[in-house]
């Protein structure tokens, strides 16, 4: 049965349906034609991976992140980003990656993050006198923070794959990678900026309108606090704190910026419902297509097999990267976090590695396939927000393969990075 799984995974893939119906219509195949099970269980299946409570947090997070880019947030956001840097020498790239950074901490998506301030920022970074395919392969790179800065889609789903790990301590071990994910993105910047000689026509902003641009921008930069400081205090837990998320940005778009009318309610509402569909179809297929894995033993079979090679913790996370790098080039981090970890992590924990530690190694890897072709979505969703070919965006990407490449040796060689906040914060 699990050859038939693989082979019709390989195959709807290369014929290039998506990831979710090629994982749903593979384990229909793999039950039909090489067990007695009913198909029924198939069904039974991708209900129980979506039958979960904290699992309630996607969506709310998701409308959440529409509604604050409806009511002017995104605007707000790259202003004030672009007041601090945008007159330097790579300016408006600067702040294309520090927007990025402070929209992660409202989408907790990737693609959200490439599509709402990515999208402005490489058109106002073309009028700058950037390359624009340049411009799209910047906001790929700093987009991947969108998952690694709380609040984080694919750390809900983790923590619900790892009982060792909560939503709160991977909220808090993904604040310094994301930072340092950042960094990375502003160096490679810089250097591509100082070579192609990218100037900024723009004037910096007087202390008055920067005062201006920096008060604006509170109400936004409140909802981050908001999050983190409410479950990191145990007033709320992670899925109330979307619901929160959701009542603070109608707030802030009514009543702080006026952007938002009741008019755009509808809209908003129907693009974070079928988001969160392609989410949660995902999430089911996967569910469904690990179960089969499950039954035909091929965890417990990977597990021993690595468990004999007897690696050194360094070691095995050295192969775990290489196995998830390879795995990221043609599966998104969500089914990827759903079928390797009940894998891996168990491992992980046996040879005595942090669970925090283990965690973000797996989801920054994970995140890092949304940049890699053949099927990176940021490279096709950026491609077609601004009209680009794939091949223009992949041939400016080189300088930041190498950076977070970097951050990602840096956080498998240095737990602390990962684990220290979490035991500051109590968890």
């Amino acid at each position: 049965m699990a050859e038939i799984l693989f082979l019709s995974l390989f195959v709807l893939m290369v014929l290039g349906l998506p990831v979710a119906f090629a994982m749903a219509i593979s384990v229909f195949a793999a039950i039909g034609l090489g067990s007695s099970y009913p198909q029924i269980v198939v069904v039974k299946e991708m209900f129980s991976g979506l039958d979960s409570f904290p699992l309630l947090a996607v969506p709310f997070f998701i409308l959440a992140a529409e509604i604050m880019t409806g009511g002017a947030i995104t605007h707000t956001l790259l202003r004030f980003a672009a007041q601090f840097v945008g007159h330097l020498r790579g300016g408006l790239g600067y702040a294309n990656v520090i927007s990025s950074t402070m929209f992660a901490g409202i989408s907790g998506s990737a693609l959200a993050d490439a599509a709402g301030p990515g999208a402005m920022m490489i058109r106002m970074m073309e009028k700058g006198g950037y390359d624009r395919p340049y411009a799209g392969a910047l906001t790929i790179s700093s987009a991947v923070i969108g998952p690694i800065i709380p609040p984080s889609i694919v750390m809900i789903i983790y923590a619900l794959q790892d009982q060792e790990v909560s939503v709160g301590s991977l909220f808090m071990a993904g604040v310094i990678p994301g930072l340092l994910l950042a960094v990375g993105s502003l160096a490679a910047n810089g250097w591509v900026s100082w070579k192609r000689d990218y100037r900024s026509d723009e004037a910096r902003p007087d202390r008055a309108q920067m005062w201006r641009n920096t008060f604006m921008a509170l109400p936004a930069l409140g909802l981050i606090v908001l999050i983190v400081g409410g479950i990191r205090g145990g007033i709320f837990t992670p899925t109330e704190a979307s619901v929160i998320a959701v009542f603070y940005a109608l707030f802030c778009g009514f009543f702080v910026y006026r952007a938002l009318h009741l008019r755009d309610l509808p809209g908003l509402i129907l693009r974070a419902a079928l988001i969160s569909s392609a989410v949660l179809l995902i999430l089911g297929a996967a569910r469904a297509f690990a179960w089969v894995l499950v039954i035909e033993g091929v965890p417990q079979f990977l597990a021993e097999t690595i468990i004999s090679w007897e690696l050194s913790p360094i070691l095995f996370l050295l192969a775990v990267n290489v196995l998830l790098l390879l795995f990221g080039l043609f599966m998104d981090p969500l089914p990827g976090v759903m079928i390797l970890v009940p894998i891996l992590a168990p491992i992980s924990h046996a040879l005595g590695i942090a669970p925090d530690h283990f965690a973000i190694v797996v989801i920054v890897n994970l995140t890092l396939g949304l940049t890699t072709p053949p099927v990176g979505s940021l490279i096709f969703v950026v491609s077609s927000a601004v009209n680009l070919r794939p091949a223009a965006l992949i041939r400016e990407m080189p300088p930041f393969f190498l950076a977070n490449f970097l951050v990602l040796m840096l956080l498998t060689f240095v737990p602390a990075i990962s684990t220290w906040l979490p035991k500051v914060s109590g968890f």
